[in-house]
C-alpha cells in the first residue's frame, strides 16, 4: 500500500512539474515585444514641467512615474560636465560623464567613440532591431552618433528623418527662431506615423524649440506656451505608441526628459552647476521602476534602463566604463 501511494504522489509530483515547465515555455514564447522610444525635449527646468498643464507628460507618468533626475555630473571631480545641450545629449546616450565621451560644449566638437552610444550597443547584441531618430539636426545623427563612421562602429540607422531646420524651401527662417516651431511638428508628426506604421525598436525623438524659447525670454508666458505646446507635440507620439501596443503583442517603453535646467535667476542661461542647472526630470510608463528611480536618478542611468528593457545585454567592455545604473528592474 505504501508503495502504491508513494508512485501515486511521484506520478502527481511529475504531471505537476510537467505543467509548470509548459506554462512557463508558453508564457516566454508569448512575451510581448520590447520597444523602446526616448523624447528629449530641450532645456526645460523642473519647476516649469511641473507647473505648466502638460497632460500627455501626465498620462506616460501616470502609467510608470515622474521624478526629478540630475545633469552635469560629479560636481568638482573629472566627470563634471557643462548643463548644455549636446554634453546632455551625450551623457544620455553614451551612459557615461563628459570625461569619458569628451563632448563639453555644442559645436567643434570631438566625440570618443570608444564609449559605445545606445545605438551602436544595440545595433551590435541584436542587429535585427529596427532603430529610429526623429531630430531637428543631422548632428545628432551625424556627429554625436557617429552614425557610419568607422570610429563609431560603422551602424546605420533604418528609419531617419533629421536635418529639418536647413529646409529653407518648408521652413523659412523666422525671427528668433520662431520656424523651430514648425520642424518640431513636423518632427513629431513624422516620428508619430512612423512608429504606428513602423514600429522601430528603438528610436529617439528629439524636439528643440523650448529651449530656443527659453534663451529668448527666460521664465515667461512664452516658455510655459512652449512647454504646452511641446507637450501636444508629445501627445501625438504617445498616442501613436498606445495604438501600437493595442494593435500589436508588443511591451513599449517611452521616457520623456530634458538635457538641462536653467538659471535661476533669470531662465535665460544654463551651462553652469547651479541646482536649478542641474536639476530635470524623467517620465516614463514602465511599470518596473525600481526604487532608485524614486531616489533622484542621473540622466546616465537611462541607457542601461532603456537596455534593460529591450533585453540588451551589454558587454563588458562596455558595461564597465558606464556611469549610470538601470532604474527599470
Amino acid at each position: 500500500m505504501t508503495s502504491m501511494v508513494n508512485r501515486r504522489l511521484f506520478t502527481v509530483a511529475l504531471v505537476w512539474l510537467t505543467l509548470t515547465v509548459l506554462n512557463s515555455t508558453a508564457k516566454a514564447e508569448a512575451a510581448a515585444t520590447p520597444k523602446a522610444v526616448f523624447v528629449i525635449v530641450d532645456g526645460i527646468p523642473a519647476d516649469v514641467v511641473e507647473r505648466v498643464a502638460t497632460p500627455a507628460i501626465d498620462a506616460i507618468a501616470a502609467a510608470g512615474g515622474y521624478g526629478r533626475a540630475t545633469v552635469g555630473g560629479p560636481i568638482g571631480e573629472p566627470g563634471e560636465t557643462p548643463t548644455i545641450s549636446a554634453p546632455g545629449y551625450m551623457s544620455l546616450i553614451t551612459g557615461t560623464w563628459a570625461n569619458k565621451h569628451n563632448v563639453y560644449k555644442n559645436y567643434g566638437i570631438s566625440p570618443d567613440y570608444r564609449y559605445w552610444n545606445l545605438f551602436r550597443l544595440a545595433r551590435s547584441q541584436k542587429p535585427e532591431l529596427q532603430l529610429a531618430i526623429f531630430s531637428t539636426w543631422t548632428d545628432n545623427r551625424t556627429i554625436l552618433l557617429g552614425e557610419g563612421l568607422a570610429d563609431a562602429g560603422d551602424w546605420h540607422f533604418d528609419v531617419v528623418v533629421d536635418g529639418l531646420d536647413k529646409d529653407e524651401a518648408r521652413f523659412p527662417s523666422l525671427p528668433m527662431d520662431a520656424h523651430i516651431a514648425d520642424v518640431d511638428d513636423a518632427v513629431s508628426r513624422d516620428a508619430a506615423r512612423l512608429i504606428e506604421s513602423e514600429g522601430p525598436d528603438l528610436s529617439w525623438v528629439y524636439l528643440q524649440y523650448t529651449d530656443d524659447v527659453g534663451h529668448e525670454h527666460g521664465d515667461s508666458p512664452e516658455l510655459d506656451q512652449a512647454v504646452v505646446d511641446m507637450d501636444a507635440r508629445l501627445s501625438l507620439v504617445w498616442s501613436a505608441v498606445q495604438d501600437r501596443q493595442k494593435a500589436f503583442d508588443e511591451e513599449w517603453l517611452v521616457i520623456v526628459t530634458t538635457d538641462h535646467g536653467r538659471d535661476a535667476l533669470t531662465g535665460r542661461s544654463h551651462g553652469a552647476q547651479s541646482k536649478r542647472e542641474r536639476t530635470i526630470w524623467i517620465a516614463t510608463n514602465s511599470q518596473r521602476l525600481t526604487p532608485d528611480f524614486d531616489a533622484m536618478p542621473e540622466i546616465v542611468d537611462i541607457y542601461p534602463s532603456i537596455a534593460k528593457h529591450l533585453g540588451i545585454t551589454i558587454p563588458e567592455k562596455v558595461a564597465r566604463h558606464l556611469d549610470g545604473a538601470s532604474f527599470i528592474e
